[in-house]
């Protein structure tokens, strides 16, 4: 279980991030990316033992992903899970799948996918590009 933030650090931090999810909202995922810094900037070292890490992570590696920069998305969900204590939580799994896919690393995507599907059921995937249940299902007896 992670420490918990001191309130007003986590307010600041939860302001930052919600005007990072507006910016992304309107596709501006620079902006986003550089609000999700801030608040990432307001972690107290060391950083990733904190939950909002691992959301700050997914923020980051969302905004990067949909802007087409897959491999700072990869780099930002494998942070998540792996340093920020991420691990089984298939929203990560999914994204961290999708941008292995992207980047051509299929073999790897393949499993990064078949934990979010374990993990969330063929529900995760209703809101996503319809290729990467198409995918998994050509690898996966689901």
């Amino acid at each position: 279980m992670s420490p918990e933030l001191p309130s007003d650090v986590h307010e600041k931090i939860r302001l930052l991030s919600a005007e990072g999810d507006a910016l992304a909202r309107e596709k501006n995922y620079d902006g986003a990316i550089r609000k999700y810094q801030e608040a990432w900037a307001l972690l107290p070292e060391p950083k990733h033992q904190w939950e909002a890490a691992r959301w700050l992570l997914a923020a980051i590696g969302d905004a990067h992903l949909f802007s087409g920069r897959f491999d700072k998305s990869l780099e930002a969900f494998t942070s998540a899970i792996v340093d920020a204590g991420g691990l089984g939580n298939p929203f990560l799994h999914l994204r961290r799948g999708e941008s292995l896919f992207e980047l051509g690393r299929t073999k790897e995507a393949a499993d990064e996918l078949m934990r979010a599907y374990m993990g969330a059921g063929p529900k995760i995937f209703e809101s996503e590009d319809p290729k990467y249940l198409a995918y998994l299902k050509t690898v996966a007896k689901l």
